[in-house]
C-alpha cells in the first residue's frame, strides 16, 4: 500500500508541475506581447494624411514593406506615439520621398513573429482548453481519454483491507468453502503439493445484500493479497474495442502483482449470455468484452497466484460459457440467513452502539425472516436513530420493533389525513386480515394491526411474522395465505356491502400466488403434475419484450384461467364465511382500533381469542 501511495503521490506532484510549466509559459508569452505591443505602438494614418505629414516635414525616415508605410516622427504627436502606418504603399513613393529628403529603407515581411501570435498562439490556447475540459468531464487521470484503455479497478494492496472473515457472520458455510483459497494464495508451494490446482474462478451467487462483496474482501484481508476490486459496468464504454482492452489491462495488472485477487462485481452486466436478445448481433461491444474475459480465464494460470473472484444475484442469466469447467468451476452460494446466522449478524452490528441489556438479539431474530445482512445492517441503524429521537440511552426493543415497521411497511403518512368514512373502511379491512389469519390454523403470528398510513400507497397494513424459518411451502399454507389476503376485502364486503380500491395490493398478491399453483408448483389436480411456466420469462422476461411463448395449448390456456378463478373464488368465500360468523367481535375490534388508530398483539387477544374462534381447517378442493 505504502508504494501504491507513493507512486501515486509522484504522478500527482508531475501532473502538478506540468500544469505550473503551462501557466508560467502563458504569463511569459503574455508579457511579451504586451512589451511588444507598448515599443511598436503606432498611430494608423489614410495615406493622403501621411504624404501630409510627409510635406510638412514631420517624418524624418520611412521603412516601406510590401504591405504597408511606417514612419517615425521627428516628434511624438498628440496621441504620444512616434510612429504613423499607412496600408496603401504608392509605387511612386520613393521619388517624394527623395524630394524631400527623407530617409527610406524596403524592408521584406517576416511571417515568423506573425505565424506565432495569430496562428499558432490561438491553436494552441484552444488546445490547452479542451485538454483541461477533457480531463474535467471524464474524471482524474486515469480516466482522461488517452487512459480510456486502462482498467478502473481500484487496487487494495494487503495492508488496505481491514476486513477479515471475523467481520462476516451469518454465512459459515461459504466461509468454510473459501478458506481453501486463503491457503493457498498464503502457501501456493505446500497446497499444491499433491498436484491439485485452485479453481480459475469462483463466482459468489445469491441475493442482493448478502454479503458476497464483503466476504471477497474479506479474503483478500485473510490472505494479505493486492485486492483488485471492480463491477462489470465499468468495462463497457460508448467506444467499440475499450471493455476488451481493459479486460487485457486488469489482468496484465494482476500478473505484475500476483498473489492477488481480482474481484469483478455485477457479473450479470458483463457475462450476460449471448444471443439472447434478437435485437443485438455478434459485434455488441459487451460481447466483445465478454469474449475477451473467457480468453483471459483461459490464458492465465492458476498456480501464478491470481484468483478471479465474481459476483451475481442473476447466475441464470450468464453465459454458458462463462460457467463451464476450467473458468468459473466453483460456485458458493451466499443465501439470506436462518435466524441463527441473524443472531451473529446482530451482534456484528450491535457492537458500535449501545443497547439494553434487557433486549434479546433473538427475539429480533425471530421477527426478521428473510431479512439479509444488508437489512439487518439497516435495521441495527434505524433502532439506534429511532432511540435518538426518542432521547433514550439505550436502543430498546421498542426502537427495533419501529425499525421494522419503517422497514417493512415504509415511513408513516402522518400528514396523509383521510377522512371518516375511509377510516372506517380501512379499520374493517385490516381486521379483516387479521381475524382470519388468526382462525386459520398454522398461520403466521399477528404482531400487529394499524390504520397509519405507511409508504407510497398503503394506508393501513398488518403486521405478521413467522414462528420459525421456513423453505417449502405445502398447498394448505399457500391457500390460507390467499384466504388471508382476502380477509380484508371479505370484510369490506360484509360490513360496507361493496369493494373499495384499498385492496388492489391483495388482489395482486392473491393472483401471483394462485398461478403460482396452477403454473409452477403443479398443485391441481385437473391440469397435472406439470410445470407450465417457462422459466426465461421469469429471468429474461423475453415474453414481455419480444412477444414470448406459451409451451401448452390454447385449451390448457383457458383450463388454468378457469382453475385459478374457482381456486380465488372458492378463497373469498371461506374469508366471507369466517367475517360473517364473527361479525359482532369484528366490528368492536374496529371500533378500538378507530380510536387508537394501532391495536398490539395484546390488545387483539381478547377480542382473538382462542377458546370464541373456531379453527375451521379450509379445504377448497381445487
Amino acid at each position: 500500500m505504502t508504494e501504491v501511495k507513493s507512486n501515486k503521490t509522484i504522478e500527482d506532484k508531475k501532473k502538478r508541475i506540468n500544469i505550473s510549466y503551462y501557466i508560467i509559459m502563458f504569463v511569459v508569452i503574455f508579457l511579451i506581447q504586451e512589451y511588444y505591443n507598448r515599443n511598436t505602438s503606432y498611430t494608423p494614418l489614410p495615406f493622403s494624411e501621411f504624404k501630409t505629414f510627409l510635406a510638412n516635414g514631420k517624418i524624418k525616415e520611412v521603412v516601406v514593406s510590401d504591405t504597408e508605410v511606417r514612419g517615425v516622427l521627428k516628434e511624438p504627436g498628440i496621441d504620444k506615439k512616434t510612429i504613423v502606418v499607412s496600408n496603401i504603399v504608392d509605387p511612386n513613393l520613393s521619388s517624394e520621398l527623395d524630394k524631400f529628403n527623407v530617409k527610406y529603407s524596403k524592408v521584406n515581411d517576416s511571417s515568423f513573429l506573425r505565424s506565432i501570435f495569430s496562428w499558432v498562439l490561438p491553436t494552441f490556447f484552444f488546445f490547452a482548453i479542451w485538454f483541461y475540459l477533457s480531463r474535467k468531464f471524464m474524471g482524474q487521470a486515469g480516466n482522461s481519454f488517452l487512459n480510456i484503455g486502462k482498467s478502473k479497478a481500484k487496487v487494495f494492496v494487503e495492508k488496505e483491507v481491514k476486513i477479515t472473515f471475523n467481520d462476516v457472520a451469518g454465512v459459515d458455510e461459504a466461509k468454510e468453502e473459501l478458506k481453501e483459497i486463503v491457503a493457498f494464495l498464503k502457501d501456493p508451494v505446500s497446497y499444491g503439493r499433491l498436484g491439485a490446482k485452485m479453481p480459475r474462478g469462483v463466482l459468489l451467487v445469491g441475493p442482493p445484500g448478502t454479503g458476497k462483496t464483503l466476504l471477497a474482501k474479506a479474503i483478500a484481508g485473510e490472505a494479505k493479497v493486492p485486492f483488485f476490486s471492480i463491477s462489470g459496468s465499468e468495462f463497457v464504454e460508448m467506444f467499440v474495442g475499450v471493455g476488451a482492452a481493459r479486460v487485457r489491462d486488469l489482468f496484465e495488472q494482476a500478473r505484475n502483482k500476483s498473489p492477488c485477487i481480482i474481484f469483478i462485481d455485477e457479473l450479470d452486466a458483463l457475462g450476460k449470455a449471448r444471443g439472447i436478445s434478437p435485437i443485438s448481433s455478434g459485434h455488441d461491444e459487451k460481447e466483445q468484452t465478454l469474449n475477451q474475459l473467457l480468453s483471459e480465464l483461459d490464458g492465465f494460470d492458476s498456480t501464478t497466484g491470481v484468483i478471479l473472484l465474481a459476483a451475481t444475484n442473476r447466475p441464470e442469466i450468464l453465459d454458458p460459457a462463462l460457467m463451464r469447467s476450467g473458468r468459473f468451476d466453483r460456485q458458493v452460494l451466499i443465501d439470506r440467513p436462518d435466524k441463527v446466522g441473524r443472531i451473529d449478524i446482530l451482534k456484528v452490528h450491535v457492537k458500535n452502539i449501545k443497547i439494553d441489556t434487557n433486549l434479546k438479539l433473538e427475539d429480533v431474530a425471530a421477527l426478521t425472516p428473510g431479512f439479509t445482512g444488508a437489512d439487518l445492517a439497516n435495521l441495527v441503524n434505524e433502532a439506534a436513530l429511532s432511540a435518538t429521537r426518542n432521547k433514550r440511552e439505550f436502543v430498546l426493543s421498542e426502537d427495533f420493533t419501529i425499525a421494522i415497521e419503517r422497514i417493512v411497511a415504509g415511513l408513516e403518512k402522518k400528514s396523509r389525513v383521510l377522512n371518516e368514512k375511509e377510516k372506517k373502511i380501512v379499520a374493517y379491512h385490516e381486521v379483516g386480515h387479521a381475524f382470519v389469519a388468526i382462525s386459520l390454523p398454522g398461520s403466521d403470528k399477528v404482531r400487529k394491526v394499524s390504520i397509519i398510513s405507511r409508504g407510497i400507497g398503503a394506508l393501513g397494513y398488518t403486521l405478521q411474522s413467522p414462528l420459525e424459518d421456513r423453505y417449502l411451502m405445502t398447498n394448505e399454507e399457500l391457500e390460507n395465505k390467499i384466504i388471508i389476503l382476502l380477509g380484508g376485502r371479505a370484510a369490506e364486503k360484509v360490513f360496507f356491502g361493496n369493494f373499495s380500491t384499498g385492496s388492489s395490493d391483495d388482489i395482486a398478491k392473491v393472483t401471483q400466488i394462485a398461478r403460482g399453483i396452477a403454473l409452477k408448483y403443479g398443485m391441481v389436480e385437473e391440469l397435472g403434475h406439470i410445470s407450465y411456466e417457462d422459466p426465461s420469462e421469469k429471468y429474461l422476461e423475453t415474453s414481455a419484450y419480444f412477444g414470448g411463448h406459451k409451451n401448452y395449448s390454447e385449451k390448457v390456456a383457458e383450463n388454468i384461467d378457469k382453475k385459478i378463478k374457482e381456486m380465488v373464488d372458492v378463497a373469498f368465500e371461506k374469508a366471507f364465511n369466517i367475517i360473517k360468523n364473527n361479525k359482532a367481535t369484528i366490528e368492536r375490534a374496529a371500533n378500538e382500533l378507530l380510536q387508537k388508530e394501532t391495536l398490539s398483539e395484546d390488545d387483539l387477544k381478547k377480542y382473538f381469542n382462542s377458546s370464541i374462534i373456531p379453527k375451521p381447517k379450509p379445504e377448497l378442493n381445487f
